[in-house]
């Protein structure tokens, strides 16, 4: 008997799904992870992955192919599951063969150790780039986030903007009084200050490309519809 699909609290009344085809945890190793720090709502990993949905579930919603994990790591084994549903698109933080993907692609741009020094830059634009994701916090706005936005709005690319929430990574002092200790879905994190995530979203108030992730501080995706405008937006771009 298969066991019963363990749904990511967050996606939950959204129109999305999440799937993870691999094994193993993220090479990636970002900082901070939630998925891989012991706090991921499929914990223990080495009991519930790989985390696929049934076919059932994902009728009329949209599979959002590793919420855990990277699409670009045992990429064969990522397609071959992926295939099988009707509407799935995918997440990065590796710019590798993106056009090569078969479904709409989601590339994290200031991934790990990148995250306050720089970000991927793509000469050339994939025709199914659905979004760029920037990793945000009160000290990378200068160095990474503005240019970040700049680069990829010049080229008219939509922009997610993704507060950090920090559990052990610590926060430099100089912008302690910014965040506070909250619960975001299922833990508490040191999360950024309503204040200040608007502070931020004034910076880019006139840029018709940027968004956040989540809505009005809250941060179920079923109060936020970025996934689901991008990635029909991406289908109807590339069958024109």
């Amino acid at each position: 008997m298969s066991k019963e699909y363990i749904w990511n609290p967050k996606v939950k009344g959204s129109g999305l799904i999440t799937c993870i085809p691999q094994s193993e945890k993220c090479p990636q190793n970002c900082p901070d992870c939630f998925f891989q720090s012991g706090r991921s709502y499929l914990e223990p990993l080495e009991e519930n992955l790989p985390h696929i949905p049934p076919i059932y579930l994902t009728k009329g919603r949209i599979v959002r192919v590793n919420d855990g994990n990277d699409s670009n790591v045992q990429r064969e084994t990522v397609e071959r599951i992926a295939r099988q549903f009707r509407d799935y698109f995918f997440n990065t933080s590796i710019p590798k063969d993106l056009q090569s993907f078969s479904a709409p692609v989601v590339l994290t741009v200031n991934p790990a150790n990148l995250t306050d020094l720089g970000f991927h830059r793509l000469t050339e634009i994939p025709s199914n780039l659905m979004y760029i994701r920037i990793r945000v916090n009160m000290w990378n706005l200068d160095n990474v986030v503005k240019p970040a936005v700049g680069y990829y709005s010049s080229k008219e690319v939509p922009i997610i903007l993704t507060f950090m929430a920090y559990y052990t990574q610590s926060i430099p002092e100089k912008y302690k009084n910014c965040y506070e200790w909250k619960k975001r879905t299922i833990n508490s994190y040191w999360v950024l200050k309503q204040d200040n995530i608007n502070e931020v979203i004034n910076l880019f108030q006139d840029n018709s490309w940027v968004y956040t992730c989540g809505y009005k501080g809250q941060h179920a995706c079923r109060f936020c519809g970025n996934c689901i405008r991008e990635y029909y937006n991406t289908k109807e771009r590339n069958e024109r």
